[in-house]
């Protein structure tokens, strides 16, 4: 499975974003998959998942404000954000999951500026 994410950039604080991640071959629309951010000097963390029958699941910091979707027809997860914290700043994986395989795809960027 190939990842690829799309969607990052500079927004201010407050605004919203969405992040697009899309997968390749059929195992991907079979797959669990997550959005992870790693900040400089931290730890990579979940942000979000969703299962291929869409059942999401959400990090506490991005309760209410993220929404994940998933299209498997088009072999895309999509990751809304709204009411950008500066906190939320990182740089965003896409990672699939089936069984015990995992791949990621590269980072976009998400930058807030307060």
């Amino acid at each position: 499975v190939q990842l690829q994410a799309s969607g990052g950039g500079l927004v201010q604080a407050g605004g919203s974003l969405t992040l697009s991640c899309a997968g390749s071959g059929v195992i991907f629309s079979r797959s669990v998959v997550g959005w992870y951010r790693q900040a400089p000097g931290k730890q990579r963390e979940l942000v979000a998942s969703i299962t291929n029958y869409g059942e999401a699941v959400y990090a506490d910091s991005a309760k209410d404000r993220f929404t994940i979707s998933r299209d498997n027809a088009k072999n895309t997860v999509t990751l809304h954000m709204s009411s950008l914290k500066p906190e939320d700043a990182a740089v965003y994986y896409c990672n699939s999951r089936f069984g015990h395989v995992d791949n990621w795809g590269r980072g976009t960027q998400v930058t807030v500026s307060s």
